[in-house]
């Protein structure tokens, strides 16, 4: 419990996935996960939804099922991992690198892929860092491992997103790029005035979310502290911090992002754009 009374940030985190108020964990419970997931697979399915790169039926049952897996080994394992700082610092490290090599393989099949890891720690990192220095977040598994997770999952999704629409207009729009290399552009210019609209709408889900926190939805660390007694108040506060924090990591991500696809390190097949 915090000097207030309240249970700190992360504690609220698992007190909200474990309480029975939000959903009882039981028999029906694992019934209608199972028939959600069958349920999406199927619509996934009869709407044909597939690209070049992923077959999207198939992707939600194979998420779906990893979920299960991966969630239930850090259920198992967390315990430990909080009570030992190595431990601690290397689960956030893994966290980080599957974060890094997800994004990566989302914008391209190439070797360039590993430029992904680049975005996700400079959106991520510097904001873990500077909230454990000043003392917002202590350096404790119950509080730094949700709110790393947050954060780095936030440069996850901006990077993806940022990655696929910047090389996705770049092929579109090859040609207005050869133009600009006409007049006397940089290559690199050439590319960012192409590139640097697309990349920017990776930023509309989070912006969208913070706009409507609270109309439309409540969000997880909101619904979390209030389950976990932390007054409305207080729950508003933290919710506001990881909106916050949120947009700072994926514009700094977006714009990293941008970066490498305008200087042709991040590329789709080798081919630069």
């Amino acid at each position: 419990m915090s000097p207030e009374g309240d249970p700190p940030y992360g504690g609220a985190v698992f007190a909200a996935a474990s309480s029975a108020t939000l959903l009882p964990v039981n028999n029906t419970l694992g019934v209608v996960l199972a028939a959600l997931l069958v349920a999406a697979t199927t619509v996934a399915f009869y709407a044909r939804f597939r690209d070049d790169r992923e077959n999207y039926a198939r992707a939600i049952a194979l998420a779906g099922l990893r979920a299960v897996v991966q969630l239930a080994a850090v259920a198992l394992v967390i315990g430990w991992v909080v009570r030992y700082l190595p431990a601690l610092l290397g689960f956030v490290l893994v966290m980080y690198a599957v974060a890094a090599r997800t994004a990566g393989r989302r914008i391209t099949r190439d070797r360039t892929w590993w430029w992904a890891a680049a975005p996700v720690a400079a959106g991520a990192l510097p904001v873990v860092a500077l909230l454990v220095v000043v003392g917002l977040v202590p350096l404790k598994g119950v509080a730094l491992i949700p709110v790393a997770g947050i954060l780095i999952g936030g440069a996850l999704t901006a990077t993806v997103l940022a990655g696929q629409r910047a090389l996705d207009e770049l092929r579109t729009r090859h040609g207005e790029v050869e133009a600009g290399l006409a007049i006397g552009l940089l290559d690199r210019e050439a590319r960012l005035e192409i590139a640097r609209p697309a990349a920017a709408t990776a930023l509309v889900p989070g912006l969208d979310q913070t706009r409507t926190v609270g109309l439309v939805t409540l969000p997880g660390a909101f619904v979390g502290m209030l389950i976990g007694g932390a007054s409305p108040l207080k729950a508003g506060v933290v919710q506001l911090f990881v909106l916050i924090a949120l947009l700072a990591v994926q514009a700094v991500a977006v714009t990293v992002v941008l970066e490498l696809v305008a200087r042709g390190l991040l590329t789709r097949d080798g081919t630069g754009r």
